[in-house]
């Protein structure tokens, strides 16, 4: 695939943007346009290197602004990559791949992503998705990155967590679970659905270590663990946040 030697290039901030994909050609080609756009550009060929860079790279002066992704990668999967990336952040992740059927764009915007691109396409047209995804980001509200509940609040961008204005240090899994939690307070989650999202679908471990997890967050956060108000057990089924 050519790219051309003159492209229009527009005004901005320099940003950052992770391209995950282990296509060499396409990863050329896509940081190829992106830094004509004045982007700068970080690529990855396989999910748990990306996650690796957009990690390493979150509560630096410059982190990653918005993520193009493969969804079919050798090591750790892109549905896997999109869920403990919007465990993290809000920021514009869109979706690139061969996987065309309905049913597949469908589960990909619901599980994070703001954007669905097939290949073969178009990489003017995937610069244009790219400026209006980022347009949509700087128009969200602030309040937006946060998750509250009663006292409890998650700010997601800065990845931060305080009780009654207190801040509470918790390990990357407790953040993980207490997030997922959060984002979703009227469900309940199984095990095997918290471990999927704090560790990514490939992992394979025991939903007994989630047992484990729970028990430190909740020494963190309630006044009382044995009788926890925010993170409840539902016997037989898993854990949910606060009352039914």
């Amino acid at each position: 695939m050519n790219v051309p030697h003159r492209y229009h290039k527009t005004m901005q901030d320099t940003q950052t943007i992770l391209v995950v994909d282990d296509e060499v050609k396409i990863l050329e080609l896509v940081k190829a346009y992106l830094e004509l756009e004045g982007f700068q550009v970080l690529c990855a060929r396989s999910g748990r290197h990306g996650l690796e860079l957009f990690d390493h790279l979150q509560d630096s002066p410059n982190p990653v602004s918005l993520i193009l992704l493969d969804l079919m990668l050798p090591d750790c999967s892109g549905e896997a990559v999109c869920k403990k990336v919007r465990l993290e952040s809000n920021i514009p992740l869109i979706m690139i791949t061969a996987k065309v059927e309905e049913d597949n764009i469908i589960h990909g915007l619901t599980i994070g992503a703001d954007d669905y691109v097939t290949k073969p396409f178009s990489p003017r047209q995937l610069m244009a998705r790219v400026h209006a995804a980022l347009r949509r980001s700087r128009g969200k509200k602030t309040g937006e990155s946060l998750l509250v509940y009663e006292d409890l609040r998650i700010n997601t961008e800065k990845r931060s967590v305080s009780r009654n204005g207190e801040t509470v240090n918790l390990t990357r899994d407790e953040y993980h679970i207490l997030t997922l939690l959060m984002s979703c307070k009227a469900k309940i989650f199984t095990r095997d659905e918290i471990l999927d999202a704090i560790k990514g679908a490939d992992y394979e471990g025991f939903d007994r270590s989630v047992d484990t997890h729970i028990k430190k967050l909740r020494a963190k956060l309630e006044d009382d663990p044995k009788m926890p108000k925010y993170i409840i057990t539902v016997y037989g089924m898993g854990y949910r946040l606060g009352e039914a």
